[in-house]
């Protein structure tokens, strides 16, 4: 098996290397060039046989200048009527050749075979060449281009892989901050991942983010064949895709559904922890979100049965409440077959009696007039829906629903979520059982300390190589979180800045108290203003900074003031 896979290998190495391109410069050119070679060579040989003879050389050499328009006028001896009359027709005859030549030229140029040979040539050279960490990210819709952006903005490198060439063609007036190659072709073909470099050692991971489950199967389960290391993550709308994807390693995979569901949940018995979540998420200088209208309990009306239907119903249906199904198509027992914008359908669902509504359709244009049906029968009802286009953003906007589901921010969301700080992802993943009068008094210190608009989110691992200064500290075992949080320039007064977790090992502590004692290993996150990460920096690597902060000792900062005074840094 080793040495299959190695033989695999050396082959894919050798393809990668050898481009098309040149063989089919060389198959679409052939004729022009046999052409050419062919007048160039009867024009030589009868310069030399009309009399007077000159030499092969010299028959040579006249057409290469006169073939080649440059026309020096240097003969050995000077030309007889017939030679002449020779010269005159090959020269016509060269130039018919010419044209012919850079006819095929031109029209080889513009061939869009030839052009895809040439783009992938370039595409090959680039990805070879990159010699830092970057994500394949295969699929490059909506989800593709808002998760592109965000971790282009944290200075991560990305290769993308999109079916559509137009995709692919517009990386290159996209606003990125480093250059992002992309190849327009088949992700579900293993032979495509691995030019789009899928085996390069640089690759860290792999997002399956295209509008196929079925694709995004086949990219899960290549990469855990071929790079069982790599961070896999994989958007799916079916549970049966997503079960099918788990058997392959352990990918980390997004339904928006479901986490719509989750949101619905968490909404109803925890505004303030939904509020905590959705600013988290929402990413660095972002407002923190209204608290808005939360929902309530009672009887919702959902319209539209299909797989986003079934998961909200499945999730209210799980708190105890009421659920009134309203499909065109589904005619399962239970469920009301019709069109909810119909009055007489809408009759049936007594919507005057319930709380909430779901416009849950795969069609933009029905959900709201679904939506403009319902508010005419209750103007209380809170509204949810989903849209499917980007380009009806602005129409849901308008008609004012409470909620709406738009699958691709939702999974770039937690994407990025994911990806930027992991720590982040724990902290959400825990953070409900908390409460929501936790999360609230949370949102009041995160307020108080930072302000409305979401700061940098960072980690802080306290190792001898990341935090030098605070070893002795560490050391000591009394070294308090309230400590550290101090200022460098004036330790009275606090860093503008909240921890949100504490992982220690596998034990993580949510939101610590001040009097938190820390140790060497923990991992920290942290929320807060720029200002506060930087001077949380100095006072991790500088030692006189660390000194002033956890001992109260101003000490010289630079060596000579150090010997001069005789005074150095608290050594423990």
């Amino acid at each position: 098996m080793t040495t299959r896979r190695h033989w695999r290998r050396r082959i894919s190495a050798r393809y990668a290397e050898t481009s098309p391109t040149i063989f089919l410069l060389l198959r679409r050119m052939r004729a022009p060039l046999i052409v050419l070679i062919s007048i160039f060579s009867i024009s030589v040989l009868g310069l030399k046989l009309i009399p007077p003879h000159i030499s092969f050389f010299d028959a040579f050499y006249f057409m290469s200048y006169t073939a080649t328009t440059i026309g020096y006028g240097e003969l050995p001896q000077p030309f007889t009527g017939g030679q002449r009359l020779w010269v005159m027709a090959t020269i016509y005859l060269t130039v018919i050749g010419w044209a012919y030549a850079i006819g095929s030229l031109l029209a080889l140029l513009q061939d869009r075979t030839f052009r895809q040979a040439i783009a992938l040539r370039r595409f090959n050279r680039t990805v070879a060449r990159l010699r830092e960490p970057f994500l394949l990210i295969a699929g490059y819709g909506q989800t593709g281009q808002l998760l592109g952006r965000a971790l282009d903005s944290l200075g991560r490198r990305l290769v993308v892989l999109d079916a559509s060439a137009e995709r692919v063609d517009a990386l290159d007036i996209d606003a990125y901050i480093s250059d992002v190659p992309g190849l327009a072709g088949d992700a579900a073909n293993p032979r495509t991942l691995d030019l789009a470099g899928l085996e390069h050692p640089c690759c860290e991971g792999v997002l399956a983010l295209t509008d196929d489950d079925e694709v995004n199967l086949t990219i899960a389960m290549t990469a855990a064949l071929i790079r069982p290391e790599l961070t896999v993550v994989a958007r799916t709308l079916s549970p049966a895709i997503e079960h099918r994807m788990r058997a392959f390693g352990s990918p980390t995979v997004v339904n928006p559904f479901d986490r719509f569901g989750d949101h619905v949940r968490l909404a109803l018995h925890a505004p303030a922890a939904y509020q905590l979540m959705s600013w988290l998420v929402s990413g660095p200088g972002e407002e923190l979100p209204e608290p808005g209208r939360a929902p309530v309990e009672g009887r919702w009306v959902v319209c539209g049965y299909g797989r986003f239907g079934h998961k909200i119903v499945e999730d209210l249906r799980a708190d105890g409440l009421d659920v009134t199904i309203v499909d065109l198509r589904c005619d399962e027992p239970g469920v009301i077959l019709g069109d909810a914008s119909d009055p007489a359908v809408l009759e049936q669902t007594d919507l005057a009696e319930a709380v909430g509504f779901v416009a849950g359709t795969d069609n933009d244009t029905t959900n709201l007039s679904l939506i403009a049906a319902a508010r005419r029968q209750n103007r209380g009802l809170f509204i949810a829906a989903r849209q499917n286009r980007r380009a009806s953003a602005p129409l849901f906007e308008a008609i004012g629903a409470d909620w709406v589901l738009v699958a691709a921010e939702v999974v770039a969301r937690e994407i990025y979520a994911q990806l930027s700080t992991p720590l982040l992802w724990r902290f959400l993943q825990d953070m409900p059982a908390r409460g929501d009068a936790w999360a609230q008094q949370l949102l009041d210190r995160l307020e108080a300390h930072c302000g409305s608009r979401l700061g940098s989110v960072w980690k802080t691992t306290l190792t001898d190589a990341e935090t030098p200064t605070l070893v002795p500290w560490l050391r000591g075992g009394d070294a308090r979180l309230c400590e550290l949080l101090r200022g460098p320039h004036d330790r009275d007064r606090p860093l503008a800045a909240v921890p949100l977790l504490v992982l220690r090992g596998d034990e993580a502590m949510l939101a610590p108290d001040d009097d938190t004692t820390l140790q060497s290993g923990d991992q920290i996150m942290f929320v807060g203003h720029p200002a506060a990460r930087r001077a949380l920096l100095d006072t991790t690597t500088n030692r006189a900074t660390a000194d002033y902060v956890l001992y109260d000792r101003t000490v010289p900062a630079g060596w000579l003031w150090q010997r001069l005074t005789r005074r150095v840094p608290h050594a423990g």
